[in-house]
């Protein structure tokens, strides 16, 4: 009866905690959408977004190491429901911005909503056995998913309340979606409040503080950021980019850009736990080699700039030889394929987390969450500011590009230096060695 009841109680953990993650993460990146009639209205620039976008951002990646250890200490019921009631607060009053200034601060407050990764992760893992962990949290991961939330309910309820007013202080348009959130927030916190265990479990109850951040002294750990940077970071960033990339440069509307958008965050959300999976299964980091492969060949071919090289001949004649342009339909694949990458590394960076630390699994994960997520603070502007400075709108891959070759090259190398210490006989064979050099190197010396 006790093992059916915990059972129960694991479940309904991982459910409603995906659940209220997925609307969350939804509050966290609507401003993907709203962007475009918020520049409209206020008169704003594609770097003046890009600041809005990336505060919000900002907010749900520099709490994530505190959530982590808090989380651990306290669980992630009392967590988890804080900041469900935390961010409806300023999710409400983004519907009365009246200037850029005050958009820039409660985009910034609404990015509370990003931390819950954390804490949901955190979480999750005091509640499932170490063999199903990597799916466990690959499904909470998968909640990612709700950054495709406001592309499909956005664009209708833009155009639908344009103009209406509700309560006789809401106005309809964009700035109804962030009441509706934050009434869902509410809602959500009671349902997660009630319909967890009340008996939760801690994993760092009763630990020094200083204990649960020993591990956060180790290269790895650092390394394993990095990682989350290319997956999730860049993810984020690219989540909340697209829908004004693809209106610049495919001339299409805002209901066309958000679902093609959303072809990108599905499989970057729902094939979390297909890399979780794979990751029990076949290991972390030959995962890992996989999606960086599938990342460099996508984004390498996605920086290209539309054009053709122009020659000038002596005789003062001008022509023009290999033209380049990517179409709307192979721009869509590249990135859903990018998307599919992305959505199996992030688990299999999650899945190294509780086999190497199990008992601190809030504080590393936070750190790692922290750091992934501030790449998706860093990215948007840098995306603007290379695209200014360059004047090719596919530099946006090109950042995108050279951050997954700095990752797979450190992992590599990491790999390489272990193989190498494991079997240093090995290390200076270049073909494969000779049968007697393999039994040599096998047998242990003292």
């Amino acid at each position: 009866m006790a093992g059916r009841d915990e059972g129960s109680g694991a479940q309904r953990v991982l459910w409603l905690s995906t659940i209220a993650f997925t609307l969350m993460f939804a509050v966290w990146l609507m401003f993907g959408i709203l962007g475009k009639p918020i520049s409209k209205e206020f008169g704003l620039s594609e770097v003046q977004l890009s600041w809005i976008i990336a505060l919000a951002v900002l907010n749900g990646s520099m709490w994530r190491l505190p959530v982590g250890i808090m989380t651990d200490r306290v669980g992630g019921r009392k967590v988890m429901t804080f900041l469900l009631l935390g961010t409806a607060v300023p999710a409400f009053l983004v519907s009365f911005a009246n200037s850029y200034a005050m958009l820039l601060v409660l985009a910034f407050f609404v990015g509370f909503a990003g931390n819950s990764f954390t804490s949901g992760i955190a979480w999750n893992s005091t509640w499932t056995p170490r063999e199903r962990q990597g799916f466990a949290l690959g499904l909470f991961g998968a909640g990612n998913v709700g950054a495709s939330v406001t592309k499909f309910i956005g664009p209708p309820i833009i155009a639908g309340t344009a103009g209406a007013t509700y309560l006789g202080i809401v106005e309809g348009g964009w700035r109804l979606i962030p009441v509706v959130y934050a009434v869902l927030l509410v809602i959500m916190a009671a349902v997660l409040w009630f319909g967890t265990p009340s008996q939760d479990r801690m994993a760092g109850q009763g630990r020094p503080l200083a204990e649960q951040l020993v591990p956060l002294k180790q290269v790895r750990v650092w390394r394993f950021s990095l990682y989350y940077v290319a997956f999730f970071g860049a993810y984020v960033a690219l989540a909340a980019w697209l829908p004004t990339y693809y209106m610049d440069n495919f001339d299409i509307s805002l209901q066309s850009a958000a679902l093609l958008t959303a072809l990108y965050i599905f499989p970057a959300s729902l094939l979390r736990p297909v890399g979780g999976g794979l990751s029990d299964r076949f290991g972390a980091r030959k995962v890992m080699y996989g999606t960086f492969a599938v990342m460099l060949l996508t984004t390498g071919i996605l920086m290209m700039p539309n054009g053709h090289l122009v020659i000038d001949h002596a005789d003062g004649r001008t022509t023009e030889h290999l033209g380049y342009a990517i179409g709307l339909v192979p721009f869509t694949i590249l990135v859903f394929l990018l998307g599919c990458a992305m959505g199996v590394g992030k688990a299999a960076v999650y899945k190294h987390i509780p086999e190497y630390f199990p008992d601190n699994v809030g504080s590393v994960g936070g750190l790692v969450g922290m750091l992934g997520g501030l790449g998706g603070f860093f990215l948007p502007p840098l995306f603007a500011y290379t695209k200014a400075w360059s004047g090719f709108p596919s530099s946006t891959f090109f950042v995108l590009f050279l951050l997954t070759v700095i990752c797979a090259v450190w992992m590599h190398w990491t790999v390489v230096r272990m193989m190498h210490r494991s079997t240093p006989e090995l290390a200076g064979h270049v073909e494969a060695p000779h049968a007697t050099d393999v039994r040599t190197a096998a047998v242990p010396t003292t």
